[in-house]
Order: C-alpha cells, then sequence, then structure tokens
C-alpha cells in the first residue's frame, strides 16, 4: 500500500486523540516496525542527493527539526524515514518536565500546531546514553544533529553555563551541534537573540568549540537556531555576530509567537509557539534577509511551514542550503521526505 494511502487512513484516529498522546504511540511504533523490518511501509527512501554543508556531507537535503524526539529515543525509527538528516533535542543539563499539560494543540484548519512543551526531556547523561545506543550512531548511518538548550531554572544571566555543559557533552557523537537560542516556551530565553547576550555566548561557545575539536580531534560544526519574530535590523545583527565568532551555519525559524495567520480559530489564544503553514513566509523572510547579509559565507538551513516539494523549492530558492521538516510531516505523513527529496533534485 502506498505510504501516502497508508497515512491517509491512519491519520483520522492519530488527530483524533490528543496531539501528545498520539505522539508518545506513534514513535513507539515507528521505533518497533523499524525493528520488525517493516520500515517499507513508510514508503521509499530518497536516492542519494548529497550536499556538503558545514563540512558535513548529507545524503540529501531534507532533514528532521528538532523536536519530534526530544530525548533521541526513537533514532533508528524515524531514520527508517529517509531523511538526509535527523536532529534531536531540545535537551538540557538535568531531566525537566516541562511545562503543565495540556501543551499542545492543532489548528487543522490551519495546518498548524501550537505547542508550549517547555523542553521537556529526561537530561543530558540520558540523552547521550539514547544516541550511544542507536544503530544509526553506532554504524555511522547518516548525519545526527544534537541540539542543546538551557534548563527553565537556569537564570538567563548564567544560560551559557548550561549550553557549555551540553556541548560538552554532546560533542563526541554530533554530526553537528544546535544551539536554542529561540524557543518562545523557556522564559527569558530570546533575550539571548540580543547583540549583547548574543556576543557573550557566541564567543564562549566558540572558544569550548575549539578547545573540544583539539581534544577530540575532530571539528564539529556549531549553527544557532534563531526566531521567526525578529526585525530586519536584529537580522543584521544577528548575522553580523555569526560571522565574527565564525558560526558554522544558522538554522531559521523556530516557532512563532505571532497569530494572525489563526485568528478566530479554536486554540488560535493558547500560548506557545505556532508552527506550520503559517510560519511558511515568516521564516522565508528571515532567511532572505539572512543570504543577504551572510551571501555564501555561512549557510542556512531553511525550516518552518514546509508541506510539499515545492514549499522545500522555495525555501532553497529563498536562501537555504537544506531544509527541515516536522509539522509537515505530522499533516502530510512520512511520504513527504521523499516528496520534498525529489523536488530539491537539480536544486543547489
Amino acid at each position: 500500500m502506498p505510504a501516502k494511502l497508508l497515512y491517509s487512513l491512519i491519520r483520522p484516529a492519530l488527530f483524533a486523540m490528543d496531539p501528545e498522546n498520539a505522539h508518545h504511540l506513534t514513535l513507539p511504533a515507528l521505533q518497533r516496525a523499524n525493528k520488525l523490518g517493516l520500515g517499507g511501509l513508510l514508503g521509499n527512501k530518497p536516492a542519494e542527493d548529497a550536499r556538503t554543508v558545514m563540512g558535513v556531507r548529507f545524503p540529501n537535503p531534507v532533514g528532521l527539526a528538532a523536536g519530534l524526539d526530544k530525548d533521541g529515543a526513537y533514532i533508528d525509527g524515524l531514520a527508517a524515514i529517509g531523511f538526509g538528516s535527523i536532529e534531536i533535542g531540545t535537551v538540557t543539563p538535568r531531566a525537566q518536565a516541562g511545562n503543565p499539560k495540556p501543551r499542545m494543540f492543532r489548528l487543522p484548519q490551519a495546518d498548524a500546531i501550537i505547542n508550549r512543551m517547555g523542553f521537556n526531556n529526561g537530561g543530558v547523561d540520558a540523552f547521550v546514553k539514547n544516541v550511544q545506543a542507536s544503530r544509526f550512531y553506532q554504524d555511522k548511518q547518516g548525519v545526527l544533529g544534537l541540539n542543546i538548550g538551557k534548563n527553565a531554572d537556569t537564570p538567563i544571566e548564567r544560560a551559557a553555563e548550561d549550553y557549555l555543559l551540553c556541548l560538552a557533552k554532546v560533542y563526541p557523537y554530533a554530526s553537528y551541534v544546535t544551539v536554542n537560542i529561540s524557543s518562545p516556551n523557556t522564559k527569558n530565553l530570546r533575550q539571548l537573540q540580543g547583540a549583547t547576550e548574543l556576543d557573550a555566548l557566541l564567543s564562549q561557545l566558540k572558544e569550548a568549540q575549539q578547545k573540544l575539536a583539539d581534544e577530540h580531534k575532530r571539528y564539529v560544526p556549531v549553527a544557532l537556531k534563531i526566531a521567526p519574530d525578529i526585525d530586519a535590523e536584529q537580522i543584521k545583527t544577528i548575522a553580523e555576530a555569526l560571522l565574527r565568532h565564525k558560526i558554522d551555519g544558522v538554522i531559521a525559524t523556530n516557532t512563532t509567537i505571532t497569530r494572525d495567520a489563526v485568528q478566530g480559530l479554536p486554540h488560535a489564544e493558547e500560548t506557545g509557539g505556532l508552527s506550520g503553514k503559517p510560519v511558511f513566509e515568516l521564516s522565508n523572510r528571515v532567511i532572505r534577509a539572512l543570504k543577504a547579509e551572510l551571501g555564501n559565507e555561512l549557510p542556512i538551513i531553511g525550516v518552518g511551514g514546509i508541506f510539499s516539494g515545492a514549499d522545500a523549492v522555495a525555501k532553497m530558492q529563498a536562501g537555504a542550503a537544506l531544509v527541515q521538516v516536522y509539522s509537515g510531516l505530522i499533516y502530510q505523513g512520512p511520504a513527504l521526505v521523499k516528496d520534498c527529496a525529489d523536488a530539491l533534485r537539480g536544486h543547489k
């Protein structure tokens, strides 16, 4: 049975469930299916279409965005879908429960999701053990991005300590590391995008990265993930800081706190980050502005509202070197990965 048809039959049952419960049902099922050799039910994997970005060879340009597998517990099941890269996390130094439930809401009329999860995860030590246990890591099957953040109860002025601790712990196991300073669901986190705060953080991260590269005899690139809710001046400030500190890449963008595209819809007033189709143009605007500032000096990974191959192409045309999907996967199913990869063949 074609993967698209299979998912169209399954989706109504999943969408009848609480979104977080559906999440906790789907990922273990994916992991079990992979162990039983049933990965073929997810459809045909994309053909090889390698891109080298940040010095890393990506087998195809379509990656999984962070947030779906925060603890790295389902890497092998997700790998069966055919992603060119899998980004897991966001992980924090210590385990934390995240925000009170309910904290995830679907807005199907807008092909959107609102979440205020709050970096719920089991902590960096458990995270690393999950990575080590995966066949994907053990057999060096592909590109693994490890996304790091700060604990909710860490004062913002001490945020760098959390990032540096996580960087040191995940560095040996990562293809690249993403520094998440753009989630709207951890109080004051987005303050780190300010000029002074960002300069201080990136300076410390770069120094630590260079020491870790010497220690492990391997250079692991570091990318910064930013929000869509920034103006042209902020984009210019961030771009200059990325270049000044020789950061390896930028991921644009995280979820939005705006609600213009979903006004009046059920759950539209819930607090949290809005993802899905309403973020598509917001992230494209940031990507275009970043590209204008960065040129070819630093690669952009485009994420936000990709629901089709044409959407993935639009991200590339805006200036992205790679793309990532998440909410589109929930609405469209695993076949979206191959659709995007096929559409991007020849777009570099």
